[in-house]
């Protein structure tokens, strides 16, 4: 078996960095925080629980809109690793910015965070779109699952640290404030997230781009129509989008808003964070499961296994009433939440064509980031109507069925060959350098 290349390891290194915003921005302690700053400012657990529904669907609206317009310019040699860095730098900026936010400002807080997310799903737009890069189609699968596995086992250390702060906060050992504590767990992820994009940076160069030409943006959008002209005429790549847009809907949704959910339950913030690190450590080998079971069978069958997963996970969460219901539901997605994610990419990474990678990742990011606004907002508005998160949740179950129904209709993609597309494209000013 081929060891991991030199620009293989860069890239996974990445995914061990940012993952730390993954587990504690996204989904243990920042929530946690930010639930508590608006408890203490009189907001319902509901109300706050759909203002971040809110800022994560403006958030990923914005980037929804940017990422093919950037996606059609980085096809362009050097401007991927450019829009990487920038869009990297934000997320790690902002997060950092968070040490300096007062408690009391909980509207500061998601101003704050939404600046973050774009920063970090921006960056995953070019991240992911480097997967043909680094890699060649026969071993995507892996990597991309290694990707993943490594960024689940990345993401426990400075999770245990800042869990190791926060818990000790107030004690003698460590006498400073649990707000305190959040906000130095704040600065460790950014820090984390900085140091380990590193190596991406410096070892990883866009192999597959077109050669710069004169008038590059409007040059651009013309090539974004054609792009739109080709999404249409080549069914199997818009049938993957669409499949994809419905299933990554409900996985971004539960993973984003699970801790506030177990919040409006009633489970105390000590057992989520304990439930969020098992479930980091549990996720890794079934990551790289998924990667492997995918090369015995195949990457389709495998993203059906994590759709009805998930679907289990949303008839479950209906009926959860208690922390150990809390755990049966964290470890049910632990097994599936790394290999959903990382197949889909792998996916799609084989199905289209490689010098036009980042273009067509913009409509990746397109169908994933507007799949990220309809389930917060669903889950959002029904909290609010009802009363009850877990009516929201189990209303994702629709969005995985209409998935798994149009993902039969899409055809596995054969190797070394993009699904739809014979012989090239209409751009024939490629190069490697």
């Amino acid at each position: 078996m081929r060891s991991f290349s030199k620009e293989e390891k860069s890239w996974m290194w990445y995914d061990w960095g940012h993952s730390a915003y993954s587990i504690i921005i996204s989904t243990a302690v920042f929530p946690l925080f930010y639930k508590a700053a608006a408890e203490d400012a009189g907001v319902s657990a509901a109300n706050s629980t759909a203002y971040l529904g809110y800022a994560i669907a403006i958030s990923t609206f914005i980037l929804a809109l940017l990422g093919p317009i950037l996606g059609t310019i980085a096809d362009y040699k050097g401007f991927k690793k450019t829009f990487f860095a920038g869009f990297s730098l934000l997320g790690i900026v902002a997060t950092a910015l968070l040490t300096f936010i007062p408690n009391d400002s909980w509207e500061l807080l998601l101003v704050c965070y939404m600046f973050i997310a774009i920063g970090s799903a921006g960056s995953n737009v070019f991240y992911d779109a480097f997967l043909v890069d680094v890699t060649d189609d026969e071993r995507m699968n892996k990597v991309s699952a290694r990707g993943f596995a490594i960024g689940y086992i990345g993401s426990t250390i400075p999770f245990i640290i800042s869990i190791a702060i926060i818990l000790l906060a107030g004690q003698e050992v460590l006498p400073i404030s649990i707000t305190a504590a959040s906000q130095i767990a704040f600065f460790i992820t950014a820090l984390w997230w900085g140091v380990f994009t590193l190596p991406m940076l410096r070892n990883v160069r866009q192999k597959h781009y077109l050669n710069r030409e004169p008038r590059i943006v409007a040059n651009s959008f013309k090539r974004l129509y054609e792009t739109l002209k080709q999404i249409k005429q080549h069914r199997a790549i818009f049938l993957f989008l669409l499949a994809y847009f419905f299933y990554i809907d409900g996985v971004g949704t539960i993973i984003t808003m699970s801790t506030a959910y177990g919040t409006d339950l009633g489970i105390e913030s000590t057992d989520l964070l304990i439930i969020l690190f098992v479930t980091q450590v549990v996720a890794a080998p079934f990551a790289m499961l998924y990667g492997r079971l995918a090369d015995r069978f195949s990457g389709k069958i495998m993203l059906y296994v994590g759709i009805c997963v998930y679907i289990i996970v949303c008839i479950y969460a209906y009926f959860m009433k208690s922390a150990f219901d809390f755990w049966v539901l964290a470890m049910l997605v632990a097994t599936s939440q790394g290999g959903i994610q990382a197949l889909s990419r792998a996916y799609f990474a084989r199905m289209v064509p490689k010098v036009n990678a980042n273009r067509f990742f913009g409509f990746y990011n397109i169908f994933d980031k507007f799949a990220s606004i309809l389930g917060p907002l669903l889950v959002g508005v029904t909290a609010q109507l009802t009363g009850h998160t877990s009516m929201g949740v189990f209303s994702l179950v629709i969005l995985f069925i209409v998935g798994i129904v149009i993902l039969i209709r899409v055809p596995e993609p054969g190797k070394g060959q993009a699904v739809g597309f014979s012989g090239g494209n209409s751009d024939k000013t490629s190069g490697l350098n």
